[in-house]
């Protein structure tokens, strides 16, 4: 038994390194295309600015790289006049070049093409490499207005909150979008809270993947009382935990005093000694 434990940990190592050494040359590979396509990209645009190429010229060079090498695939004219809008997106912008090497074409192409300024292009670029964002993933949250709905929200954290967790702009956002639950427009709190659970994952993908999912109907002693939250999470990058009270409407005022008293007994009786408030 302890032999076949002994093989057993030699196997993992092994196939670890493996792992990593293909994870490795795979990123080795995306930097050596994202670079190719820069540099077509960049010789079009040269082109069209100083001997104007246009789109009669660029479509023969097309041609003439599928009769002379039908083995390369992704140079059609729509693809080449695809690198040369790359090249001039982020031109002159290292920071940017460095994001850009990181993800696939097809990622790139989604970012670039359909993102309007350089600020919201750098936040995907950011939020798609620290997340590995799938294609999928990221398609959603650009049509979901990722960007739009967490700059807004920045602005609305109180300067304590701020100065307390410098890093907090972007881990909530100004509203969330729950159409993967696919509940009717009137719907109650109740059917909100089962729906949630029950789609955790998805979720937990729109929260946020430093969001751990803690309890449902946390129970909170408070003197003689027991009150329950609604839903209870852990954030790994702030090492606090996060109430979630659920209400259908319009915010009323005595909803944050009702929240309040839950942070303050989470804070009181819950932390742990190591985790913020």
């Amino acid at each position: 038994m302890s032999r076949l434990i002994d093989n057993t940990q030699s196997f993992s190592t092994l196939l670890q390194q493996i792992q990593r050494s293909q994870q490795k040359a795979l990123a080795q590979v995306n930097t050596a295309l994202i670079d190719l396509y820069w540099q077509v990209g960049k010789t079009i645009s040269e082109k069209v600015q100083n001997e104007a190429w246009g789109k009669g010229v660029v479509r023969e060079l097309a041609h003439y790289i599928a009769q002379n090498a039908p083995d390369i695939k992704g140079f059609s004219d729509k693809n080449l006049w695809r690198m040369k809008q790359f090249y001039e997106t982020y031109q002159g912008d290292e920071k940017l070049l460095e994001l850009v090497q990181k993800l696939p074409w097809s990622h790139n192409l989604a970012i670039f093409s359909r993102c309007k300024t350089l600020e919201e292009r750098a936040f995907y670029l950011t939020i798609a490499s620290s997340e590995k964002y799938s294609f999928r993933e990221l398609d959603r949250q650009i049509s979901v207005s990722l960007f739009e709905r967490t700059a807004l929200n920045a602005t609305k954290l109180s300067t304590p909150l701020r100065e307390l967790h410098p890093n907090l702009s972007g881990t909530f956002k100004d509203s969330y979008v729950l159409e993967f639950l696919g509940l009717p427009e009137a719907h109650s709190e109740s059917e909100l809270q089962t729906a949630l659970v029950q789609q955790m994952k998805q979720f937990i993908l729109e929260l946020g993947k430093d969001f751990i999912f803690v309890s449902e109907e946390y129970r909170l002693q408070v003197g003689n009382q027991d009150f329950f939250i609604d839903l209870l999470f852990f954030h790994r990058g702030l090492a606090a935990l996060v109430a979630f009270e659920l209400k259908i409407g319009t915010f009323k005022p005595d909803y944050l005093g009702q929240l309040n008293f839950y942070l303050e007994a989470l804070d009181r009786d819950v932390k742990k000694p190591h985790e913020n408030c």
